[in-house]
């Protein structure tokens, strides 16, 4: 049975955590890297660090800053925002990444993905997706969630499998920081057509929202931000309660 991963996520905007609804309103979370270290601390699986003002500002995510976050944690390590190419991914694999989060550059050119999974492997590269629920259906956005494209949110989905992205994050924006629960249904129908792991992300407000992503989303790991940072939920009490479900999780 595949283990089950909790991951916090934070979103940094100078050098500060932050966390919205529907990626707008944002307020100040804490400090980034005392932050990672807590979760570190506490038993994450993982930790993504996405920058998520770099690619609307057109920099580059800060490669000291990564290298500091990295020293500060002994989990693997995902990051995101700004990257644009394979110089750039070389760069913070280097400064510390296990892998890297590709979301507006794969959307203006998908070969980026192919090109990044032959020179660092699979493994490293997660196709990072934001979709939004509108009358057309699932929409994928990019630039932190401020520009729409032309993408079916499913069929991109398969798109960046066949191009060789290792794992897809997959956040669903109409239910991001509104507590309410994942997107089950949109979760499940992906994994219908995938092979390879899916992060669910956006909507965790309790234990069984975490719990209904991994038995009916059919998720391999949930990603959570708000919750955490604000104290209102810890991630042993969550791995404790997902344990006593009877899923596979590391306690």
């Amino acid at each position: 049975m595949t283990t089950k991963r909790i991951i916090p996520c934070l979103d940094v905007k100078d050098g500060r955590v932050v966390k919205g609804t529907n990626f707008v309103n944002l307020r100040d979370a804490g400090d980034a890297i005392e932050l990672a270290e807590k979760y570190s601390q506490e038993g994450a699986d993982e930790l993504v660090f996405l920058d998520i003002t770099a690619s609307i500002e057109k920099r580059k995510t800060l490669v000291e800053f990564v290298r500091e976050t990295a020293r500060a944690v002994s989990m693997p390590f995902t990051v995101g925002g700004g990257i644009s190419d394979i110089y750039d991914i070389e760069n913070l694999l280097r400064a510390g990444a296990d892998k890297v989060s590709l979301n507006t550059s794969i959307v203006k050119n998908p070969q980026l993905i192919a090109e990044a999974a032959k020179n660092f492997g699979s493994q490293a590269i997660v196709a990072a997706i934001d979709v939004n629920k509108t009358a057309d259906g699932y929409r994928v956005f990019i630039k932190g969630g401020r520009e729409a494209t032309p993408l079916e949110g499913i069929a991109w989905c398969r798109r960046v499998e066949e191009l060789g992205a290792g794992e897809i994050l997959l956040t669903s924006m109409h239910c991001d920081g509104t507590r309410n629960g994942y997107d089950i249904e949109m979760l499940s129908e992906i994994q219908s057509f995938l092979q390879i792991p899916v992060i669910a992300s956006g909507g965790a407000g309790e234990f069984k929202h975490f719990l209904d992503a991994f038995v009916e989303g059919k998720a391999d790991a949930c990603l959570a931000a708000g919750l955490f940072h604000f104290g209102e939920m810890s991630i042993k009490d969550l791995k404790q309660y997902l344990s006593n479900n009877g899923l596979n999780i590391r306690i």
